[in-house]
């Protein structure tokens, strides 16, 4: 029983000892932020559309998802399935887009749906934590039941 214990460590550790690192190290929080811009719609152009319609996302990574809205109405960004993938460090509510821009607001907790009023613009800093592939629409429904995802405003968010 000794020597099938000892083999069973031994083995363990040839196996430690020749595989990649699978633990983040440091304070993931503390990093600089990747920023990804998101476009709500665009002026004169589609305003029920996601700018750009994929995005990518890498594990341990901290991000800053920079949500905008420049079009006319109010539109979300929904996303329930990459919400439970990631790990929310805080949402800020700007007053404006761009390098001028000021944070009027934070929020901090689990995020499950983002809305954005015209002109304005969100971040949010989180790090994903789990991999896997999956859609993100604007769920704002009008009076006829139909909804922004209806009119094309979806897109698609992997994470490796």
């Amino acid at each position: 029983m000794k020597k099938i214990a000892f083999l069973l460590m031994a083995l363990l550790g040839t196996v430690f000892a020749f595989t990649p690192n699978v633990m983040a190290g440091g304070d993931l929080s503390k990093q600089d932020p990747i920023v990804v811009n998101l476009s709500l719609g665009k002026d004169g152009v589609e305003k029920h559309k996601f700018y750009p319609e994929k995005l990518t996302f890498e594990t341990g990574k901290l991000y800053k998802l920079v949500l905008h809205n420049p079009s006319d109405s109010k539109h979300y960004f929904t996303s329930l399935p990459f919400a439970a993938k990631v790990w929310t460090r805080k949402v800020q509510v700007m007053d404006d887009f761009g390098p001028g821009a000021k944070q009027i607001g934070e929020i901090k907790g689990a995020i499950r749906e983002i809305e954005v009023y015209p002109g304005g613009t969100v971040e949010w800093w989180f790090v994903p934590v789990s991999t896997g592939t999956t859609e993100y629409t604007c769920s704002i429904k009008y009076k006829d039941e139909k909804n922004h995802t209806d009119k094309g405003m979806k897109g698609k968010i992997t994470i490796i």
